[in-house]
């Protein structure tokens, strides 16, 4: 099968490269191109297993060059000049500010009998986080990350608070970068104490039950040419002991002898045991390793190490672990585990699996909640610690709820619901009674009766049925005219459900529709929906969004010249080879922060842990997929390519800016049409988390601004509304 699916991608390319030609022959006349910067090419090749493979502009892979750095600011120059003339670009903007003003509020937690949770007035740049005694009273600051960088480009990362709550562990990140410090305040003081961790990425922080200190993950400190770009191996966890320096920090486990091994440290809540979850790039499976607190000397020994399946940990009574897996389930069960006698003929199942996917699970008033997507929108259940079910827990409509934290003696558990319609609400849950209360509901200046939700289902070329939401305003007209944004991802087990972004709502304001395809690759229908988009497989992706681009085509929703495609990161190399492969089903695409270069993305960061998504060019039979879909590599001199803006950030650490360069100074070459091929690269950013608000509402206006040229669109000037949700 693998065989004849390579023949067969073969051909389609073989076929693709005529319609290329043809296309390229009939592109209309360039006279309004965009003058672009002179990017040099390189006599640079590379054999992949006998196979020349020509990389002319490798030279942008040196962010840190002279010559790179004026490229960047060339680049900027023309993509800014080419917004700058574009009228309806402040009107978005102002409209992106009014609805971005809203008060926002994250999911409480209780620790040493406070509540903590997250607040943004509106506009602030990052969320200030609060400590409370009781839900009613008036809260303070513990920790505002405003005041850490004056421009908000310093993010808070992640927390943790000990379990007497005394005191508050924090990692920040600085201009989006993967790379953390960790530092720790006295949460009765609101003061930082002298500890401070650096060289930490993708960690959490596992306090020790006595709050004597706390495990975290690292990797060793990297040179100064190395922070952004350098690629990360032996990942190690350590415990750092409170009041001491990084430099006294005790080695709790690493694997010398497995470079690409990743760790995560969690300590049970009775503070008995440690458990190592043991990861292998982004594979969805793990290792779970553990150490008995309590017994001297005790060491770190293997409690599931078959790398078969995905484990994660919910909560111990005493010797018995409950976890979460898809062991035998590709849908994920409960079952729990006696640590005494770990072997899987010894598990006992609690909840098997459904039709349904389960997501998420948490054991709160010794109850388990359980969080599953149905058709990509959440249904949650809860049941006895024998897996009688208990109750289903009601939400307000097609949307998503997450959250559920908490522990087995709590009563009470807080969840957020948010749909396209609908700013994330926080619910308090009463385990005993069942019931929900709105705790926090924010209000935004729109009518969300105004518009309309919808979920279809198309058949992509093999005859997969998938799904899709599409939102627009009611009463929208099937005539083929709606500029239409279409959003995907397929990718890394990762589900995309409902949930609200005032910058979607004003594209939908403007008269736009959006829509989200929920791909193979991603995980709304378990392990298996997931494992047919990676890989020899990963075209799988490709055709399903294209056949959400053709459904949409062939249902009157839109029209090719008003259809636009956008994604980052994996999105992002999503939309890439969709506008190689089909240019002529698009007339605008917005690549993210995309993995362009599928040659060479393992020589970078953390690049080497998505073979288990990709698979590598270092194997021959994976070189020969990868190659065919590769962005960078599948652009055609003289082909008819869609409007592009490429979007990317300098401190991207994740997927490194170098894709994004390579990917727009090969389609500005190639680019045979009028339509522009620009780049946005943003300064003292990432590849996304943490974004001040200022740079999100920036970078959305430019988004839809562009769009609204490209697709020519004439959008009304927005109007406020009263009462709205």
């Amino acid at each position: 099968m693998p065989f004849k699916r390579a023949t067969l991608a073969l051909s389609l390319i073989a076929a693709f490269s005529a319609q290329a030609l043809a296309q390229a022959q009939t592109c209309p006349a360039a006279s309004a191109a965009v003058s672009y910067p002179t990017t040099k090419k390189v006599e640079q090749q590379d054999n992949y297993h006998g196979t020349m493979v020509a990389d002319p502009y490798r030279w942008l892979e040196d962010a840190n060059s002279a010559e790179t750095k004026a490229w960047v600011v060339e680049q900027n120059k023309v993509t800014q000049g080419w917004l700058a003339q574009i009228p309806e670009r402040e009107a978005i903007k102002a409209r992106l500010t009014k609805l971005w003003n809203y008060e926002r509020y994250g999911v409480p937690s209780k620790k040493g009998g406070r509540y903590f949770y997250s607040r943004n007035d509106g506009l602030q740049n990052q969320a200030v986080l609060y400590i409370a005694k009781t839900l009613s009273e008036t809260p303070r600051v513990l920790l505002d990350p405003n005041t850490l960088a004056a421009d908000g480009t310093v993010a808070l990362a992640g927390t943790a608070v000990s379990p007497n709550g005394k005191f508050l562990a924090y990692s920040t990140a600085a201009s989006g970068s993967d790379w953390n410090e960790i530092k720790v305040r006295d949460i009765a003081t609101g003061k930082d104490m002298a500890d401070h961790i650096k060289w930490v990425k993708f960690s959490n922080t596992a306090w020790a039950a006595d709050g004597s200190g706390f495990y975290y993950s690292r990797y060793d400190e990297p040179t100064e040419e190395g922070k952004l770009a350098g690629v990360n191996y032996f990942q190690k966890v350590y415990f750092h002991k409170l009041g001491t320096a990084q430099s006294a920090d005790a080695l709790a486990y690493h694997r010398p002898d497995q470079k690409e091994w990743g760790f995560g440290a969690e300590v049970t809540d009775d503070g008995r045991y440690l458990l190592i979850n043991g990861s292998h790039g982004t594979e969805a499976k793990n290792r779970v390793f553990i150490k008995d607190l309590k017994s001297k000397d005790a060491q770190v020994v293997g409690l599931l190490e078959a790398f078969d399946a995905s484990y994660n940990f919910i909560d111990n009574d005493g010797q018995v672990f409950y976890f979460m897996t898809d062991k035998n389930a590709p849908r994920s069960r409960i079952v729990a585990i006696d640590i005494r006698k770990p072997g899987i003929e010894n598990w006992k199942e609690i909840v098997a699996e459904t039709e349904q996917t389960l997501t998420g699970a948490s054991i709160v008033n010794k109850q388990l909640v359980l969080n599953y997507l149905s058709d990509a929108h959440s249904a949650v259940k809860v049941f006895d610690l024998n897996g009688k079910p208990v109750r289903d827990i009601a939400l307000p409509g097609l949307g998503t709820a997450s959250g559920f934290g908490g522990k087995a003696t709590d009563t009470e558990t807080f969840y957020a619901y948010t749909s396209f319609t609908t700013p994330a609400t926080i619910y308090r849950l009463d385990l005993k009674s069942g019931k929900s209360s709105i705790y926090r509901q924010p209000k935004v200046d729109f009518d969300p009766s105004a518009f309309d939700t919808r979920q279809e289902f198309f058949t992509s070329k093999d005859g997969t049925k998938v799904p899709m939401f599409i939102v627009s305003k009611k009463g929208m007209k099937l005539d083929g005219s709606n500029p239409t944004y279409l959003y995907g991802y397929g990718g890394f087990n990762i589900s995309l459900t409902p949930s609200f972004s005032v910058s979607n709502l004003a594209w939908v304001e403007m008269g736009g529709v959006y829509v989200v395809a929920n791909l193979r690759g991603g995980g709304e229908y378990g392990e298996a929906w997931h494992k047919a988009g990676t890989k020899l497989q990963k075209q799988n992706v490709f055709d399903d969004f294209i056949g959400a681009a053709e459904w949409l085509v062939a249902n009157k929703v839109t029209s090719p010249a008003k259809l636009s495609i956008g994604g980052g990161s994996n999105g992002g190399l999503l939309v890439g080879a969709a506008m190689t492969q089909r240019p002529d089903l698009f007339g605008a695409a917005v690549p993210a922060v995309g993995v362009m270069d599928m040659l060479r993305f393992q020589k970078f960061t953390i690049g080497w842990a998505w073979a288990s998504d990709y698979g590598s060019s270092d194997n021959a039979d994976e070189f020969k997929a990868l190659v065919k879909y590769s962005p960078l590599h599948n652009l055609k001199q003289g082909g008819c390519y869609p409007a592009t803006m490429v979007m990317t950030a300098d401190h991207d650490d994740r997927v490194v800016p170098a894709h994004s360069f390579k990917f727009a100074a090969a389609a500005q070459a190639a680019q045979a049409g009028a339509a522009p091929i620009l780049i946005r690269i943003d300064s003292k950013a990432g590849h996304g988390a943490g974004k001040p608000t200022t740079k999100q509402i920036e970078e959305v206006a430019d988004r839809w601004g562009f769009l609204t040229r490209a697709l020519d669109m004439h959008p009304a000037a927005p109007a406020s509304t009263t009462g709205g949700q």
